[in-house]
């Protein structure tokens, strides 16, 4: 691990533990969306990265979704985050029970809006009507459904189907992004070099109607070009 690698992680170690602990201290949604964004813009800046949106005339401003993503890097929600700065839309991120625990994250993600998930529970009904919740509230529900992070040479890994089931449940249209470039690479590039500038494209896709009833990881691939390998 080099120095600046070191020197990253205990500053991405702050952000993440002073952005939860004022996260903590609020529960309206519109401070939340502030706050998640100034996070995401201090942790993008301290790596040198910038973040171009493609097809930005397709993002609706306002509306509740299932957003789901491709996911390949732990800076993936910050990114997303950046790409909805002009918006109203925020939600809850759909979470693993590692992130609720984890030292790094824990804080950030337990007061930041999520929803978590068990994978080891038998049962899923505390989840969906957790995400129903959200809903109620008025909020998008964010999801990467290929589950976890994509760490094959393949461009897009088998998504879950939980995903589809969340829209159907709640009657919200789904808002795919498709994150372009490879940021687990731009992530390892920027621990390497301070000084190296990066930008990272994220491309804005079609609105899916919840009632859609074709494969979604099919879809998805279609839609940004996506080859099966």
């Amino acid at each position: 691990m080099t120095f600046n690698a070191i020197k990253q992680a205990i500053h991405g170690l702050y952000l993440t533990n002073s952005f939860g602990l004022r996260l903590k201290r609020t529960s309206d949604a519109t401070q939340k969306k502030k706050l998640r964004l100034g996070y995401s813009v201090a942790q993008l800046n301290a790596l040198n990265i910038s973040v171009k949106l493609e097809n930005e005339e397709k993002l609706p401003m306002d509306g509740q979704y299932l957003i789901v993503i491709n996911h390949k890097s732990i800076i993936d929600p910050p990114l997303v985050e950046v790409a909805l700065t002009k918006t109203n839309l925020f939600g809850s991120w759909i979470s693993k029970k590692e992130l609720y625990n984890s030292f790094f994250f824990g804080l950030f993600v337990r007061n930041g809006g999520s929803i978590l998930l068990d994978r080891e529970k038998s049962q899923m009904s505390s989840f969906f009507a957790d995400t129903k919740k959200a809903v109620k509230r008025g909020e998008s529900i964010f999801i990467f459904p290929e589950g976890t992070r994509n760490k094959t040479g393949k461009m897009l890994t088998p998504f879950k189907e939980g995903a589809r089931i969340i829209a159907l449940k709640n009657r919200i249209p789904i808002l795919p992004l498709y994150i372009k470039t490879h940021a687990n690479e731009v992530l390892s590039n920027a621990l390497n070099d301070k000084n190296l500038k990066q930008e990272v494209t994220l491309v804005v896709g079609d609105l899916i109607a919840y009632k859609d009833k074709r494969n979604l990881e099919e879809v998805y691939r279609e839609m940004f070009g996506l080859e099966e390998n």
